[in-house]
């Protein structure tokens, strides 16, 4: 095939170990696509979970969409690292984007053919996803205003976790032909809150740890309001989780939990604000975070509810 050299599944291999490791994420994304599911079935009052075929291809798709996202990625990202960041996979040469669309062509279609197979509803819950995600690629057809005000690229960026989140918790509600739960609003608002938390958190660096060319929140909004406003998008997800716990009936026991875990999350970001000098911590309290939402409104919660019908 065209643009294709030799050895290619060993060096897609060792891109994927540098920039979407699947030990991390096939783990962290297949919870993503459980809780997502079991959090719209306990809101909607419905008994049991989904059919484990719909949600296994659930969680391939999910995969799939962050796997594209990353491989979008590179390719906005191909002059800036070129640049200032060599070392990287593409830019070093490792694989080519040439390469990298071969392989998301073939991922996707794949993810298409078994929503097609299995739950062909889904398909349509896709398509928000899908168009977002080109209009990222495209920044939107506003490039360098979006990179002149980060805000803006942060927020119009971000916009895509809760039409993921969409596709996820459809598994459910939109796979049964039922209407969506009235909670579902605040689910997907903690996604979208967890989204830029995550985003704004690898993005914190100490002064020593800045480098030319790679935008950092800390760079574009300064050492001590990038942190103030990490801590202030963590409460804004544990208010919003604590409010769409109540949909499960499971609040009295998640909230004081969210109230504990975000407290404790929040620990990295305060000494950060105190002295400066690692940023690294922050970003690893951005990763346990999600997992903390997703884990106590969807998965612990419908595990309860399993073992207790009983």
């Amino acid at each position: 095939m065209t643009g294709i050299s030799p050895g290619l599944p060993r060096r897609l291999g060792r891109y994927l170990a540098e920039r979407f490791p699947l030990a991390q994420f096939v783990p962290l994304i297949s919870l993503f696509t459980f809780s997502s599911a079991a959090y719209s079935r306990l809101a909607r009052g419905a008994p049991g979970f989904v059919p484990w075929p719909t949600f296994a291809v659930g969680a391939v798709t999910a995969i799939v969409l962050f796997f594209l996202l990353r491989v979008l990625d590179e390719h906005k990202d191909e002059d800036i690292d070129r640049r200032y960041r060599p070392e990287l996979p593409v830019p070093r040469g490792l694989i080519t984007l040439a390469e990298l669309r071969v392989v998301a062509w073939v991922a996707a279609i794949t993810a298409l053919a078994l929503n097609a197979l299995v739950a062909p509803r889904m398909l349509l819950l896709l398509v928000p996803a899908l168009v977002w995600a080109t209009g990222m690629t495209k920044e939107f057809f506003v490039r360098d205003w979006l990179r002149d005000h980060p805000t803006a690229y942060l927020l119009s960026h971000m916009a895509i976790m809760p039409l993921i989140d969409l596709y996820t918790t459809g598994l459910d509600w939109f796979a049964e032909r039922s209407r969506a739960p009235h909670a579902l609003v605040l689910f997907l608002a903690v996604t979208f809150w967890n989204g830029i938390l995550i985003e704004v958190g690898r993005k914190i660096r100490a002064p020593g740890e800045e480098r030319e060319g790679v935008v950092t929140y800390t760079a574009a909004w300064g050492l001590g309001r990038a942190p103030a406003i990490w801590i202030f998008v963590l409460a804004l997800s544990a208010v919003t989780a604590c409010v769409a716990a109540r949909a499960t009936t499971t609040a009295t026991i998640t909230t004081p939990l969210l109230i504990l875990l975000a407290a404790g999350c929040a620990v990295p970001a305060v000494r950060f604000l105190r002295s400066p000098e690692r940023g690294r911590a922050i970003e690893i309290a951005s990763g346990v975070w999600p997992f903390v939402t997703y884990l106590t409104l969807g998965s612990v919660p419908w595990l309860f509810h399993a073992l207790g019908s009983r």
